[in-house]
């Protein structure tokens, strides 16, 4: 029988129990209180049916099911320590099938749960290596700039000003570190409150791009809106944040896009959202590296970023952005022929 409960264990055991000792009373003709007669037969059989199943029916409950049953109990309260519908087990349920399924169950979410904490070991370890040596590049730079000035270099009029603009420099990207730093701390502890408001986000791409038209002259690369998207498009959302996130986002365009190249970006009406898509014809990005595009320190080309300035931070900034709108963002890219971001906004009422 399937699933059997205690108490149906024991009825079969008694009956089992019951049967062999008539079927030995018939055979040797031996019986302690009554003469050889039906009648004997049944009252012992009663007897033994009786006191097996007492027997039986407490042992099972009590040393075996009770035992599963307490393991039943644990593993739920392990799962919702907060269910009081586990405070009571039903002994006529499928106890033993039950735990099976449990503990199959919980074997499988803690080997998930260690998989886990082995990939989040392994990015805290990365992830501490890179801070370091983020940190370590512009504070060397720093402490050699000033050993060279006190060491005497301080007199030298060539040398002074120069060791000093550079130090200022190397200074400045360390507080822009710890300052990208602070920034996803707080949107990730959501200590950063969003100031949500009204606004075309196509005249906020504009302002974008009158403030890098400069940089992106030095690469001959032209700051395009897409044909058709050339109109107004109101969301409701942080506005400097968003500008934020698309001053990030182009200037990755620039710097990774190619001379006379061109970065477009482009809106689409998606309902309750609007879609802004931002692509150049850049270098492009091989699809081994997309999946980590948005950690923190995460860098393609370690070399050329760190020519390019920057402080590794720029992606996982304006993925925590969207996040703390409620939106996310993708990444498409063909190596050697350029790449797509796309993320969504809230579309204004």
């Amino acid at each position: 029988m399937k699933n059997p409960t205690p108490r149906i264990l024991s009825l079969f055991a008694a009956l089992i129990a019951a049967a062999i000792v008539v079927l030995a009373e018939y055979v040797t003709s031996v019986s302690l209180f009554f003469e050889k007669n039906w009648i004997s037969m049944l009252v012992v059989f009663f007897i033994t049916f009786t006191a097996t199943f007492i027997i039986f029916n407490y042992l099972l409950e009590h040393f075996i099911y009770r035992k599963i049953k307490l393991i039943y109990k644990t593993i739920n309260t392990y799962k919702d320590s907060k269910s009081k519908a586990l405070e009571k087990v039903d002994l006529s349920a499928d106890i033993i099938g039950n735990v099976s399924k449990e503990v199959t169950e919980w074997q499988k979410n803690r080997t998930d749960e260690i998989t886990e904490l082995k990939k989040m070991e392994t990015f805290r370890k990365e992830f501490l290596g890179n801070v370091s040596h983020e940190l370590k590049t512009p504070i060397f730079s720093i402490q050699g700039y000033l050993h060279t000035l006190l060491e005497g270099g301080i007199d030298d009029p060539e040398v002074n000003v120069n060791y000093l603009n550079r130090a200022a420099a190397a200074v400045e990207r360390l507080c822009l570190i710890v300052d990208d730093l602070e920034a996803i701390s707080k949107l990730e502890s959501g200590e950063m409150v969003l100031d949500q408001r009204t606004f075309d986000v196509h005249d906020l791409v504009h302002e974008v791009f009158d403030s890098l038209e400069l940089r992106a002259n030095e690469r001959k690369i032209k700051l395009e809106i897409k044909e058709g998207s050339d109109r107004a498009f109101f969301v409701y959302a942080d506005k400097e944040r968003i500008r934020q996130v698309l001053v990030n986002l182009v200037v990755n365009s620039i710097k990774y896009g190619k001379d006379n190249g061109r970065t477009f970006i482009g809106f689409y009406d998606m309902d309750a959202h609007i879609l802004v898509e931002v692509t150049d014809n850049g270098i492009g990005i091989d699809p081994i590296h997309l999946s980590r595009l948005f950690e923190r320190f995460y860098r393609v080309d370690k070399s050329r970023s760190r020519e390019q300035g920057g402080t590794g931070l720029g992606l996982s900034i304006v993925k925590h952005i969207l996040e703390a709108h409620k939106q996310s963002i993708n990444v498409r890219s063909t190596y050697g022929i350029g790449t797509t971001f796309t993320f969504t906004l809230k579309k204004a009422n």
